[in-house]
């Protein structure tokens, strides 16, 4: 048993830094995220329709349409997350004292949980309550959150850019919610 265990680990150990249980089809579309303020530089995300496919479609249409530009990471949690995407109220340069509230005017979309786990890099899609309530909101994790496995729809992992997630300016209190400039999402993507 102590030898399985310890192949376990050792296979483990083998996977490059931020992959995914199971990586993403070699053909998935990217997402690419030029963020600007105290994190300056490029953030390319592996999209995975194979396992959340409406989720991806619905950020690929937002990105495609230009939605995503200008939206503020306006919740960052040291340790835990950076979340952004409120294309309602999250928009540098207007009042986003209400971001985080906001989505997209198309409908909120049902769930699509998977076994993949909530590692560092791993991109994520923000929702209420309700397991059936995310729209266009979305959180990249700077560390693992297992207590978010199974709960949340995994549907990306960074591949490149760590260096620029880790950078992005934290936020303060238990919520992460941001005090001055928050960093942004100057444009964002998508590369089939």
């Amino acid at each position: 048993m102590l030898r399985r265990n310890l192949l376990a680990a050792a296979a483990l150990a083998l996977l490059p830094f931020g992959a995914l249980a199971s990586d993403a089809p070699a053909d998935a579309p990217q997402l690419v995220i030029e963020v600007a303020g105290q994190a300056n530089g490029t953030i390319r995300i592996a999209l995975r329709p194979d396992l959340a496919p409406l989720h991806v479609e619905r950020v690929m249409a937002l990105a495609e349409e230009g939605a995503y530009d200008g939206v503020v990471f306006h919740r960052v949690i040291d340790g835990f997350m950076a979340q952004t995407g409120d294309v309602q109220f999250g928009r540098a340069g207007a009042d986003t004292a209400r971001a985080g509230m906001g989505g997209s005017e198309l409908p909120d979309l049902p769930a699509e949980f998977s076994d993949e786990p909530f590692e560092a890099g791993v991109m994520g899609m923000a929702r209420s309550r309700s397991p059936n309530s995310a729209n266009s909101q979305f959180f990249l994790m700077f560390d693992a959150a297992p207590h978010l496995n199974g709960q949340y729809t995994v549907l990306g992992q960074v591949i490149e850019g760590m260096d620029v997630l880790d950078a992005i300016k934290r936020g303060e209190g238990p919520n992460g919610a941001m005090i001055g400039a928050p960093d942004v999402m100057v444009s964002v993507s998508v590369v089939p």
